[in-house]
């Protein structure tokens, strides 16, 4: 839940950037490049998010066979 909130923050805050005209973007969305640009960043951030995930469970496991030790 706290992972799910966190995402919903983060893309909520990317749409407040979203304003004004820029041309780039709109040369981009013209020749459907910029669709190619934001699955690209998904593709990152969702590997990003799954590395987190996947550090946090060894993290988390360590300190079980630390506290199992002591």
């Amino acid at each position: 839940m706290k992972y799910l909130f966190t995402l919903f923050a983060g893309l909520l805050n990317v749409s407040l950037f979203a304003q004004g005209k820029i041309e780039m973007a709109d040369t981009m969305r013209s020749n459907g490049k910029i669709y190619v640009v934001v699955a690209t960043m998904l593709l990152i951030m969702f590997a990003i998010l799954l590395l987190l995930v996947a550090y946090e469970r060894r993290i988390r496991r360590l300190e079980k066979q630390q506290k199992d030790r002591n």
